[in-house]
């Protein structure tokens, strides 16, 4: 239906809210963009007030940072948020997630808008060319140019697509909130380049008014998009940015909507699971207690053996081996299949079943290894002193559990031929990590079967507890279902 029908039936109401709402848009959106051309104007002929300005800023925040390696660090940490390694594998998992639930638009959206803000970054410094801030006592390095800030542009431009998206899929009452939340990360995130000495107050203002102004003109754009290919825009039916860029997307982003209770006693299955995380701690205890004072003779006499095969090819490689089973390996999986299963079976219950599952192998791990003490392998260690003792195996444990976990949940809900990859990979990928650990001389044989212990036992007591896999299909049919709904949202005659 084309636009003069919409407003034969609904009057010209609708059309003057529209025209009212964007020349109030391109008002705010060319103060925006006048800010940040009079700011560059500003640093680009080196005007003095403004030098002063971020001068004294720029020392007083590096002379109350540099004081305090915590604050440092808590810092560092904050702003890492606002960096390219952390933002684009997020925008990434999110533009994935879009997809699976068929809305390539807003998908399309994260792409174009977050390339934009990659190209517009050090186009500008390349053009203004201001050098970074010299003080004092520096605690941090960034390297390039000053001007714009990077980390202000970038957090600007990715959290304010994502409230932009995924608005519609959080209830009205805590949309305050979640818009909120995004405006303090962004400020903490300029904060810190300010703080970490990387960056003058003048910066981060720009990267922030330039990020809105890209954000302004992507989401203009989007909603042009959308009325040529004849969707509704917010600006119909009462609706405002408000809602989102794509209102009618709410059913299909909210995370777990055909679900119902998690767990139908929540506190009786929590006893249940400490009762089997006591029982499970007290099987690792009993063997390692065994296994510690009675070596038996091939546990030591395997490591040896395997010394004997040491080249620096193998060192390599085992190194890498031994990094899939680390705990940055581990939790980047676990990040990375949480959401995908919730985008793809919209069932929380399996993801509690993943993470608990990783939680219970960490502090089963931690204890038992602190109980039994166990010394490592008596041979060269290739890499160095560890802080934990041998028994249980923390990464042959955590890839045995993570690489189960998954296995359990997706041969329950995959019904393609390609779904044995997973129990391809339970099996490969400990077998892997094991080798490699005593190849590295860092671990028994007997300390793999204490992981093997470990995963047995926990995984046993949480497919009981928690049973992953009940009702696997329900969350699938009925995702089906919304989307054959919900996924016509071409314009139709109001009523």
């Amino acid at each position: 239906m084309d636009d003069t029908r919409v407003v034969e039936r609904t009057g010209w109401a609708p059309v003057r809210h529209f025209a009212e709402r964007s020349v109030l848009g391109l008002i705010a959106v060319l103060a925006v963009g006048l800010g940040f051309g009079v700011l560059l104007l500003l640093v680009r002929f080196h005007w003095g007030p403004l030098q002063s300005l971020d001068r004294s800023v720029a020392d007083g925040l590096n002379r109350w940072a540099s004081g305090s390696e915590t604050v440092v660090a808590v810092l560092r940490q904050i702003s890492s948020a606002g960096g390219r390694g952390f933002m684009i594998p997020l925008v990434a998992l999110l533009v994935l997630m879009l997809i699976i639930r068929r809305r390539p638009r807003p998908a399309l959206y994260l792409v174009v808008t977050g390339a934009g803000a990659l190209i517009l970054d050090p186009s500008l410094k390349a053009l203004v060319g201001r050098l970074r801030p010299v003080v004092e006592v520096p605690v941090a390095q960034a390297p390039g140019n000053s001007f714009p800030s990077g980390h202000a542009l970038g957090s600007m431009v990715v959290y304010g697509m994502i409230v932009l998206v995924f608005l519609p899929a959080v209830r009205r009452r805590w949309r305050p909130f979640f818009v909120g939340a995004a405006a303090v990360l962004v400020a903490a995130i300029g904060f810190t380049r300010i703080a970490l000495g990387v960056h003058f107050l003048s910066d981060v203002l720009a990267g922030w008014l330039l990020g809105v102004a890209w954000i302004s003109a992507t989401a203009y754009a989007f909603r042009m998009w959308r009325r040529e290919a004849g969707r509704r825009n917010p600006d119909h039916a009462g609706q405002t940015l408000t809602d989102g860029l794509e209102p009618e997307a709410g059913p299909d982003l909210r995370l777990a909507p055909a679900e119902g209770p998690v767990l139908p006693h929540p506190w009786a299955k929590a006893a249940e699971i400490l009762v089997g995380w006591v029982f499970v701690f007290g099987l690792l205890y009993l063997v390692g207690y065994t296994v510690t004072r009675w070596t038996p003779g091939f546990d030591t006499g395997f490591v040896e053996w395997l010394q004997t095969f040491r080249t620096e090819r193998l060192d390599k490689w085992s190194w890498a081996w031994s990094k899939a089973g680390d705990t940055h390996a581990i939790l980047f999986i676990s990040l990375i299949f949480c959401p995908l299963a919730l985008a793809l079976w919209r069932q929380w219950r399996p993801v509690l079943f993943l993470v608990l599952t990783m939680v219970g192998e960490l502090t089963l791990f931690l204890c038992a290894s602190a109980a039994v003490g166990r010394p490592r392998p008596p041979v060269e260690q290739l890499d160095g002193q560890m802080p934990t003792s041998s028994f249980p195996s923390g990464h042959i444990a955590a890839t045995m559990c993570l690489w189960a976990a998954i296995a359990i949940i997706t041969m329950a809900r995959i019904r393609q031929p390609w779904r044995w990859i997973f129990p391809a990979l339970a099996v490969i990928m400990p077998l892997g990590v094991a080798l490699s650990r005593m190849y590295r001389g860092m671990h028994h044989p007997t300390d793999m079967l204490g992981a093997a212990i470990l995963t047995t036992a926990w995984i046993t007591v949480l497919w009981f507890t928690i049973r992953p896999n009940a009702h696997p299909a329900s969350a699938t049919e009925a995702a089906s279902e919304a989307v054959a709904v919900t996924g016509s949202d071409r314009l139709e005659p109001a009523r």
